[in-house]
Formats: structure tokens, C-alpha cells, sequence
């Protein structure tokens, strides 16, 4: 294994450098995401409603990585990374030291966000740049499933830190710093990938329409379930940090295995089949979500929302397809950086909004408002399987390009 290790990065240190970085933003990702909606709850006690209104500053960094992304345009994306991973590693070094008051807690928050949505695009489009024509989707399932592996010992993290040492929310937070602040030391090491060619700082054609609505409905998707299907568990059923721990930990088991298939299985059925099999399968998440409790099946109703959320978490993959999508119709290979950055932003223009309405929405209906939240997101998943039968991709796209950042031959 370890002649294998090291032959492998003899042959693609770039690849294996990136991997690197995201095994360490990867093990970071969980100690954020399992313990920040306890530790709201915990520490300022706030309703469905203020939750939800907590997700507009919480998402604008993503509604304005557009912008930022272009102010750094002068940088390579390798670089713009590093940024990335040191804004997230202050955020989340400010919320352990200083997050106790609320004030402090919404500006730290804020930076951490910021740093999570512009390495989204920017990972993309490096990953992207790493693979191969035509063999995009399982490049981007073998990076992301390092993340996956990575994040496995960010939930042993959790569970060690709250569970077992009953430590505060304050070292779990600094542990996600060091290892963000880590992921980006391992970046200062890539050099440029050939997304830095004549970057553009923005692009917007008729051509990637198709790709913006599916950003959009993605992002009206996404921010229901990362903010209203942890509450659920919270609120309705009195889950700990724990238990999030665990059900990330299993997702993660899981998805070492299900994000490479997934990303074979876009390469080999093609972007459309597989977003539309997201859709269908959404729907019945969002089933079991709102109506368990009608199954009858009594203490054991939590575990079908266990099964809900290791559903969604591997289903989040399915973005892959999106970006590789989008590669195949590009019109150049700079426009593939900048058109994630622009659909990061078009997702974020209703995961903003959206949270404060379901919340409304929720406190406005009782207990049990949640089934409205979650009726509304089987409606997007639905529109959602709409759009994503429309996809239709050339044979190969212009902006293919090749392992390490080179262009295939003939494509130059």
C-alpha cells in the first residue's frame, strides 16, 4: 500500500497534494456541521424562525462568492483556495475563542461562511482541471471520497471531545481551525492548474442556462435540509451532538464507496439519468422527514430519520453531476471556474430567503409545522426532476482537459 502511496505521488503530485487538502478540510467539515445547531440551542436557546432568520447572514458569503471569487481573479484558483481555507479556519478559531455572545457569534459565522463557499466553486474547478476527458465524474467521486474518509475522524473528533471528555463547544471549534489552517498549508504547495488561463471574472451565457435553474433549485433543496432536518431531530425528537457525530460518521462509511460508484455512474449514465434519480429519490427523503411519525412505528420512528439523513447526506454527491455538466457544455475552459462561482451565488439568491420563510412557516403551523416545510421541498425536488430531464451533453465537452491540469492533446 505504501509503494502504491508513493508511486502515486510520484506520477501526480499535484492530485495527490490536493488530496491532501481536502482530506483536512474534510475531517474539519462534520466538527462544524454536527455541533453548530446544538450549540445555537444551547447557547442562545433561539426558535424554529430565528434559526431559519440566522441563515441569511449565514449563506450571503455564498449569495456573493460571484464577486469575490472575482476579486481574486488575479490569483489561481490553487491560491484563491488557500484563502478560502484560512477565512474558514478564523471563522471557526473566533467562534471557540469569542462565539458566547451573539454578536460576536453572527460575525464569526459570517467569515467562516465565507471561506466553505468560495473554496466550493474553486475545489470544483481544481478537480475538474485533474481529470481526464470524459472521465470527469470519477475523478471528482475519488476526491470526494477522500473528504468522505477524512470526515470519519472529524466525527470520532465530536464524539471524543462532547461525548467522552464532556468538553465545551469552544475545543471543537479550534479543532476544526487547526485542521482548516492545515488544508490550506497543504494548497501553498500546488502550483496553478489550467483553469488560470485567462480567467474571466465573470461569465454569464444563454448557452449554461439550464445549469443556472439546476443551481437554483438545488439551492432552495439544499438549505431546507441543512437548516430544518437537523431541527427536526433537535426539536421534535431530542437528538445531542452525539448522534449527529454518529449519523455524519455512517454517511461518511457509506459515501468512501458511494462517491466514486457516483461519480462511474455519471460518466457511464450520463448527468441526466443521474439528477433525476437525485430527484425521485429526494422526494421519498422528504417523505420520511415530515410524516414518519404516522408509520406507527413508536420509538423506532427515529430511525427512519436516521435513515433520512445518512439519504440526504450521500444524495448532497449528486452535485457532482452538475459541475460535470456544466464542463461538457462549456464554450472555453476558463468559463468552467467563474459559471460555478456564478452558480454558487444563483443557489444562494433562495437559500437565503428560504430558511426564514420555512421557519415562519413551522413556528406559524405548531409542532408540527415541519411537514409543511418538508411538503414544500418534495414540490422543488419535483421541479427539480423537471429540469433535469431537459439535460443534454455532447460527446465531449470543449473544456475538457487532462490529469495534472494539462490539456489533452488536440484540445490546446
Amino acid at each position: 500500500m505504501l509503494d502504491r502511496i508513493r508511486a502515486l505521488w510520484r506520477s501526480h503530485p499535484q492530485l495527490m497534494t490536493f488530496l491532501v487538502a481536502v482530506a483536512f478540510g474534510g475531517l474539519a467539515g462534520p466538527i462544524f456541521e454536527t455541533t453548530f445547531n446544538n450549540y445555537l440551542n444551547d447557547t442562545f436557546g433561539i426558535t424554529a424562525e430565528q434559526r431559519g432568520v440566522l441563515e441569511g447572514p449565514r449563506e450571503l458569503p455564498g449569495f456573493l462568492v460571484t464577486v469575490s471569487a472575482g476579486l481574486l481573479a488575479f490569483l489561481p484558483d490553487t491560491r484563491i483556495a488557500v484563502v478560502a481555507a484560512g477565512l474558514a479556519a478564523l471563522g471557526m478559531a473566533g467562534l471557540g475563542l469569542g462565539g458566547a455572545e451573539y454578536g460576536a457569534m453572527v460575525a464569526f459565522m459570517v467569515v467562516q461562511s465565507t471561506g466553505i463557499h468560495l473554496s466550493m466553486p474553486v475545489h470544483n474547478t481544481i478537480g475538474l482541471d485533474l481529470s481526464r476527458t470524459n472521465q470527469e465524474g470519477r475523478r471528482l467521486g475519488q476526491i470526494r471520497s477522500v473528504g468522505v474518509a477524512a470526515s470519519i475522524v472529524g466525527c470520532l473528533l465530536v464524539w471524543l471531545l462532547l461525548g467522552r471528555l464532556k468538553l465545551d463547544y469552544r475545543y471543537t471549534f479550534l479543532t476544526g481551525a487547526a485542521a482548516h489552517a492545515l488544508s490550506g498549508l497543504a494548497l501553498l504547495f500546488m502550483r496553478p492548474t489550467a483553469s488560470h488561463r485567462k480567467r474571466a471574472r465573470l461569465i454569464v451565457r444563454g448557452r449554461y442556462w439550464l445549469f443556472y435553474v439546476l443551481s437554483l433549485l438545488f439551492g432552495a433543496r439544499k438549505q431546507i435540509f441543512i437548516t430544518f432536518a437537523p431541527w427536526v431531530l433537535l426539536k421534535v425528537y431530542g437528538q445531542s451532538p452525539s448522534v449527529f457525530a454518529w449519523l455524519w460518521m455512517a454517511s461518511s462509511i457509506i459515501g468512501i464507496g458511494f462517491q466514486p460508484l457516483l461519480g462511474r455512474l455519471v460518466d457511464h449514465l450520463g448527468e441526466r439519468r443521474v439528477l433525476m434519480a437525485d430527484a425521485l429519490l429526494l422526494i421519498v427523503v422528504c417523505a420520511g422527514y415530515g410524516f414518519a411519525d404516522r408509520l406507527g412505528l413508536g420509538r423506532y420512528t427515529v430511525w427512519v430519520l436516521y435513515g433520512c439523513f445518512v439519504a440526504d447526506q450521500l444524495l448532497f454527491a449528486t452535485g457532482m453531476a452538475r459541475s460535470t455538466y456544466l464542463k461538457k457544455i462549456a464554450l472555453a475552459p476558463e468559463h468552467v471556474g467563474p459559471s460555478l462561482a456564478l452558480g454558487v451565488s444563483i443557489d444562494h439568491t433562495v437559500s437565503m430567503t428560504i430558511p426564514r420563510w420555512g421557519g415562519r412557516v413551522w413556528d406559524a403551523h405548531g409542532k408540527h409545522g415541519y411537514r409543511y416545510v418538508f411538503t414544500g421541498a418534495a414540490v422543488i425536488a419535483l421541479i427539480n426532476l423537471l429540469f433535469a430531464s431537459l439535460i443534454r451533453v455532447p460527446d465531449a465537452g470543449p473544456g475538457a482537459a487532462d490529469i495534472d491540469g494539462q490539456l489533452p492533446e488536440g484540445k490546446g
